[in-house]
């Protein structure tokens, strides 16, 4: 694409690759070896080209403003030299930015970009890209990762990429999660700020090492069989002097009206959807982490506070829409534009939509009325499940709806299920320390709880450290306490997660029909007297699983439930088996199916169910034939 190609496109809003435009790039000219640095900057009165080669004076490096953008080359610069941008505005002053779409950046704490070339790198991972599969097919249990604090060295300094790539591919298959979530690895100045306060949205964190030792990263991971999700951040971005904010002195990237403009209770200014060229620069990060970095997906942060103009704003501190609406109608046609362009990039790429409020159709297709994501997390159910878990048992019958109430929307969206870093910090308490009793009780707690998370329909996604039963909150500033798998309970809970993320793979029953009533049926919904929920998961081909969750302290010898009229059910899980630390109360052997009405069926089976356990049964008889869908409806849920 030439020049004024790529102008037009950027204006237009439609740039997708102008990271390979703006920024700094290696070139030859006249014979000389250097690198052409380009940068939009519209109200600038002056930009030059600062860093160590010229000692940081504004002005030794002068760009030439062609529309409204600035280019200059300077040869003879190597790889790794540090530079920034010095704009001065109409205002007189000069701000030294680093480069938005700048490939690399210094460590903190320096904040100055650094010239890189991502290519050539020797990716391997052809074969993995290529089996991709869609939501619909295929299990999905993530595991979310905050790089910094997973694992640190015996000094508390920081793993590398390919360090962390390593140990963490090898833990992530041994446990058996098919995917991990990466809190922000887009750089950012404040160890603090977990990543969600960006400078670079073109530049993994040089906390953990270079471009190319992440992409390093991402490959390794898909060498095991590991997909990638990062979170993405287009929903604000952090007012440090150096980034995005006030980029020529004037509002570049944010909104410039007051109203709209900043969230007061992040400190962050909000990206302005309607203006062409700041959709041009989102899409253009968006599809650079797709394709440069072989990202398999993007967990969109915070996409309530775009979609509404008084999100976190008091009367009078916003202003309606066009309609009289609080809908945010230029954020809304970006996510649009966003997942179509991400899907026309792969229709296998994960595009998931954390959205805390009922919005409706988020991951329905935009040419119906949707946002166009693929996956939305599930607020709601986690909400509810915390507040449940929390609770002291006796009391958990007035509240049995925390446990059923998501089915009445379960299939409204393609739903992922988040236990998430925001529910492990801030005093709300480590899942294991959520649950109530002693230890020992909490890790019995911990086991049904998590059966109950990869029973229900929706995919997975549990925040680390919950899997080696960590009593302590997550700190960013610390690592997991890896000395508990020395404690012989901790070893038990790490062998069930592990056992179960397997049986969950294998169990076709509890991932194929994850968004359809078609995989799901209660069995008993309505014993909140004893704290227990049944039902059945189905595969494609009708067979059952049977889930019984119990969520009391007690054991229940003969629970009888109708059931389908099969000729038994087979015990294939038990939470409370004693490889788990358990007292392995459950049935053993087959459960038959008796002619005993029950649950207004006219057949029963009385199991076993350990207290605050779960027990998987699997159905063996004649399965009915699942309907065929119209090819519409099928559609519709993609």
């Amino acid at each position: 694409m030439e020049r004024e190609e790529r102008k037009n496109a950027f204006h237009d809003g439609t740039l997708i690759h102008g990271y390979e435009f703006f920024g700094a790039h290696r070139e030859t000219r006249d014979g000389q070896s250097g690198w052409v640095f380009r940068v939009w900057a519209p109200h600038a009165a002056a930009v030059s080209v600062v860093g160590a080669f010229n000692d940081w004076q504004e002005g030794a490096a002068p760009m030439e403003r062609f529309d409204e953008f600035w280019e200059t080359f300077l040869p003879g610069l190597e790889q790794f030299e540090s530079y920034k941008y010095a704009v001065e505005g109409c205002d007189g002053k000069t701000r030294f930015k680093c480069d938005p779409y700048g490939f690399h950046a210094e460590t903190r704490p320096g904040t100055a970009s650094k010239l890189y070339e991502l290519k050539p790198y020797p990716w391997t991972d052809a074969d993995f890209r290529a089996g991709r599969r869609s939501v619909q097919e295929g299990p999905m249990n993530i595991y979310e990762v905050h790089l910094g604090s997973w694992k640190r060295r015996e000094d508390d300094a920081f793993y590398d990429y390919r360090s962390l790539a390593d140990e963490l591919s090898e833990y992530v298959r041994d446990l058996g999660y098919t995917h991990i979530e990466l809190l922000p690895v887009t750089e950012h100045p404040l160890d603090d700020s977990w990543g969600y306060q960006c400078t670079g949205y073109f530049a993994p964190t040089s906390r953990f090492g270079t471009p190319k030792d992440f992409m390093w990263f991402v490959n390794h991971m898909h060498k095991n069989g590991i997909a990638v999700i990062l979170d993405w951040v287009p929903a604000h971005f952090c007012k440090d002097a150096q980034g995005l904010y006030e980029f020529d002195g004037t509002c570049c990237y944010e909104y410039s009206d007051p109203n709209k403009w900043e969230h007061a209770s992040w400190g962050t200014r909000v990206f302005d959807y309607g203006r062409p060229e700041v959709k041009s620069f989102l899409f253009s990060s968006a599809r650079f982490w797709l394709e440069e970095y072989h990202i398999d997906g993007l967990r969109v942060d915070a996409v309530a506070s775009m979609l509404y103009l008084d999100y976190d704003r008091q009367g009078g501190a916003w202003t309606p829409n066009c309609y009289g609406g609080h809908e945010n109608l230029e954020a809304i046609d970006f996510l649009r534009e966003l997942n179509a362009m991400a899907f026309a990039y792969n229709p296998n790429v994960l595009m998931i939509a954390e959205e805390s409020t009922a919005w409706p159709m988020v991951s329905r297709p935009a040419d119906v009325g949707g946002l166009g994501f693929n996956l939305k997390w599930n607020m709601g159910w986690m909400n509810d499940m915390c507040h449940y878990l929390k609770m002291d048992p006796w009391f958990r019958q007035d509240h049995h709806k925390d446990i059923t109430f998501s089915m009445m929307y379960a299939f409204s969206e393609n739903f992922v299920l988040p236990i998430s870093h925001d529910e492990v910090v801030h005093m709300k308490g480590s899942v294991v320390g959520k649950m109530p009793g002693d230890y020992e009780n909490q890790l019995r707690c911990l086991k049904g709880f998590y059966a109950y998370l990869l029973a229900h329909p929706g995919k997975k996604l549990l925040f680390m450290g919950a899997e080696i039963g960590q009593w302590h909150e997550w700190d960013s500033d610390g690592q997991l306490d890896w000395y508990l798998l020395e404690q012989p309970e901790n070893q038990k809970i790490h062998r069930f997660f592990k056992d179960i993320n397997a049986f969950y793979k294998k169990e076709p029953a509890l991932w194929e029909i994850d968004f359809d009533w078609e995989g799901f049926e209660w069995l008993v919904s309505d014993d909140n007297h004893n704290n227990v929920v049944v039902f059945l998961r189905k595969d494609r081909k009708g067979r059952d699983l049977l889930c019984a969750i119990n969520f009391s302290p007690n054991t229940y010898e003969d629970y009888r439930m109708g059931v389908p009229a099969h000729r038994r059910y087979v015990p294939v899980f038990n939470t409370d088996a004693e490889i788990y630390g358990g007292a392995g109360f459950g049935d053993a052997q087959p459960v038959p199916v008796e002619a005993i009405p029950s649950h207004g069926r006219e057949c029963s089976a009385a199991i076993r169910i350990p207290a605050f356990g779960a027990v998987f049964l699997r159905g063996e008889g004649t399965f009915p034939k699942p309907r065929k869908k119209s090819k519409a409806k099928e559609l519709e849920k993609t």
